[in-house]
């Protein structure tokens, strides 16, 4: 069996599944139920001046059948007494001393103001900070949150400014509303962040009830932006991951976040340079159980891979993660359809007809309906592989070039030293 075991900036975890700041990390009760369940650490819902939260607060998007394909909320920060939470926090930390008790903290871009929490939430034995810049609505509206982590000198800034009275591990962690999240990933780097976790919720409006034309949610009659989450913003938080982790000036650990909803989706993460992953929207829909399947499914991937620890597959597929140019223009890959699988729903041949390349001739042979690509004209698309609705009828194949391999870039290069 593998070891789980994780230790990202001198956070200790027994296995890299945390829970994200959120709702279920709003009480201690709830922590613990997580722990008792095998979460490794908890990042506790965000601490700060207590709010007013407002009824209601959230909204699911479904697709095809999919329930909680995607997840809307309205919700803010903690609405409970600053008090409160660090008595639970210090009664969890004693009872489960080997798991990660994480304060998510959120206050006015002011010195004395980071300095003060800062000092009352170690003093209760949290493990780490995680500093929310990325909070998309309500704390926004009053400069904190992401109207903070979407502007890099703040990040520094308040990142220092944190740093100044922390004794542990500080993370970051990022909006993804922003043009390149690399720029504020870096921001943090420089003000001394331990480590980032990125991303937080994308701004959105789930939907309009088209019966009474209130959004969804409505609050009275009124709605309001909110975050996204859940399986639907995996791509874009894989790839924000996957950017800060090849990037060389962002020399930090990661902790991923962003539409984990199974083991498969945090070892994706982790080749992709995540050292832990942290979940919301899955313990939402399922209930904190759901950890044990995550715990047993990468422990047999590993023992698969013959990988003695999970801390030996962070990274491993960021070499492979590059810019267009780079990409070979000259590889080739070619569709084939295996007509004793194929059961002629003929999606393919109306995709590629309509909207690719025309290349998936339909005809009879025998009285048999047969589907044939022809190689000379297929582009190695993969539309066709995507809309078929039966595993193995269609396979994308390499095909060997006679043209040696040739990126954008070298051709460009190349294009320029011969018109000298």
């Amino acid at each position: 069996m593998a070891d789980l075991r994780i230790d990202l900036a001198g956070i200790k975890s027994p296995n890299p599944f945390w829970l994200a700041s959120a709702p279920p990390t709003n009480s201690g009760y709830q922590v613990q139920r997580a722990f008792e369940a095998g979460w490794g650490g908890a990042v506790w819902k965000t601490l700060g001046d207590p709010i007013l939260n407002v009824s209601s607060r959230f909204a699911a998007v479904s697709f095809n059948g999919q329930r909680v394909a995607g997840f809307n909320n309205i919700e803010l920060i903690t609405d409970r007494p600053l008090e409160v939470n660090l008595q639970e926090i210090y009664e969890t930390k004693k009872r489960f001393p080997h798991h990660a008790i994480i304060a998510s903290l959120m206050v006015e871009p002011k010195q004395e103001k980071w300095h003060e929490i800062v000092k009352r939430v170690e003093d209760v034995g949290v493990d780490g900070l995680e500093l929310n810049f990325g909070c998309p609505h309500g704390m926004a509206e009053r400069g904190m949150g992401s109207a903070s982590g979407q502007v890099p000198e703040l990040v520094e800034k308040q990142t220092y400014w944190v740093k100044e009275a922390s004794k542990t591990p500080v993370i970051v962690k990022l909006t993804p509303n922003i043009t390149d999240i690399t720029a504020t990933a870096e921001a943090a780097t420089r003000g001394g962040a331990d480590a980032v976790s990125m991303i937080n919720t994308i701004n959105s409006l789930a939907g309009v009830d088209l019966d009474t034309w209130n959004t969804v949610p409505h609050v009275a009659g009124k709605g309001a932006h909110g975050g996204y989450c859940g399986p639907a913003v995996k791509p874009i938080a894989l790839n924000m991951v996957a950017e800060c982790a090849r990037n060389p000036l962002i020399n930090v650990p990661i902790s991923g976040i962003g539409g984990i909803s199974n083991w498969q989706d945090a070892a994706e993460f982790i080749l992709m340079g995540a050292m832990g992953v942290q979940v919301c929207t899955a313990a939402m829909h399922h209930g904190f159980s759901i950890v044990e399947d995550m715990i047993d499914g990468l422990n047999n991937y590993l023992d698969d891979k013959g990988i003695a620890s999970v801390m030996d597959l962070v990274g491993r597929s960021v070499s492979r993660y590059s810019n267009w140019g780079d990409l070979d223009l000259n590889y080739k890959i070619v569709a084939e359809i295996n007509n004793d699988v194929c059961i002629n729903c003929n999606k393919c041949h109306i995709a590629c007809e309509d909207t690719s390349h025309q290349c998936i001739d339909l005809y009879s042979e025998d009285g048999r309906p047969i589907l044939k690509v022809r190689e000379e004209d297929c582009v190695g698309c993969n539309l066709c592989s995507i809309v078929c609705p039966v595993d193995g009828a269609i396979t994308m194949v390499e095909r060997k070039s006679s043209i040696p391999p040739m990126t954008w870039n070298e051709r460009q290069t190349l294009i320029s030293s011969l018109s000298k």
